[in-house]
C-alpha cells in the first residue's frame, strides 16, 4: 500500500469471494478517499459453492452496496470447463448481478475467460446497465471490437508486458474505451515477483510503447476513464 500511495492517485480493489468482499471493504475503510471497492463473486466460486455461501455473498453485497463504486468482479469462465451444469449455475448467478446492477445503477466488472462472446450477449440484454468493463481481457480482437461498438470499455493488465496477443489488443484499442490494471497478485511483470498496484505503471508504460504515444497521454486518458466510470 506504501509503494501504491507513492506511485497512484487511486486504487480500484474488486472482491472476488465471500471473504475478499469483507477484505476489500475493510481496505476502503483504512484508505478512504484512496482504495475503492466493487464487490462480486467469480464464477468460479459460482461453480464449488453451495446456494447458502451465494446466497450470503449476494445478502452482504446488497447490505454494504453504497460503499461500492461497482458490482463485479463477476462473469462466466469456461476455461477447461466441460460440466453443463456448472457452466449453468455461473450463468445463473451472473445474471443475477446483471439484474442487481440494473437495480442499483453500478457499472459491472466483467470477468471473461474462453466465454468472451457469451457474456458479450447475456450484457446485450440488459441495455440500462450504466457502464461494462471487461476486466483483464483476453479475447480475440473480434469480440474486442464488439465491446467497443457497445460503449463498454476493455481494462488490461500486466500481462500485456509480457504477451504478444495483449500488445496485440493494446495496439487495436482505442484510449477512449480502455482501463488499465494489474490483476495482483497475480501476472507479475517482474519473474518471480508477486504482482502489486503500483505496477500498474508497467502496463501504462507497454501500452504506450505499442501505440508510440506517450506515457503521460496512456496515464491521462485511462485515469479519466476510470473516475468517470467509477465515479470518484
Amino acid at each position: 500500500m506504501k509503494n501504491a500511495q507513492d506511485n497512484l492517485t487511486a486504487i480500484v480493489n474488486s472482491g472476488a469471494s465471500l471473504g475478499g468482499n469483507r477484505r476489500t471493504l475493510k481496505l476502503a475503510e483504512e484508505y478512504k478517499n484512496f482504495l475503492y471497492p466493487t464487490l462480486g463473486f467469480h464464477p468460479l466460486n459460482a461453480c464449488k459453492s453451495d446456494e447458502s455461501v451465494i446466497k450470503q455473498v449476494l445478502t452482504e453485497i446488497e447490505s454494504a452496496i453504497g460503499d461500492a463504486v461497482a458490482l463485479g468482479e463477476t462473469g462466466l469462465d469456461f476455461n477447461s470447463l466441460d460440466d453443463e451444469m456448472a457452466k449453468n449455475r455461473q450463468i445463473k448467478l451472473f445474471e443475477t448481478f446483471l439484474k442487481l446492477s440494473i437495480e442499483y445503477q453500478l457499472p459491472l466488472v466483467i470477468h471473461a475467460r474462453d466465454a468472451e462472446e457469451r457474456a458479450l450477449e447475456m450484457v446485450k440484454k440488459y441495455s440500462s446497465i450504466p457502464q461494462v468493463i471487461f476486466h483483464c481481457y483476453g479475447g480475440d480482437l473480434e469480440t474486442a471490437q464488439k465491446i467497443i461498438d457497445e460503449g463498454y470499455f476493455i481494462s488490461l493488465s500486466t500481462i500485456v508486458c509480457f504477451s504478444e496477443h495483449h500488445q496485440l489488443l493494446a495496439t487495436k484499442i482505442p484510449l477512449s474505451h480502455l482501463l488499465t490494471e494489474t490483476d495482483s497478485p497475480y501476472l507479475s511483470p517482474f519473474k518471480g515477483q508477486r504482482n502489486e498496484p503500483s505496477f500498474v505503471k508497467e502496463t501504462v508504460k507497454t501500452i504506450a510503447s505499442v501505440k508510440s504515444t506517450s506515457i503521460e497521454k496512456v496515464s491521462k486518458i485511462t485515469e479519466s476513464n476510470a473516475r468517470q466510470i467509477f465515479a470518484f
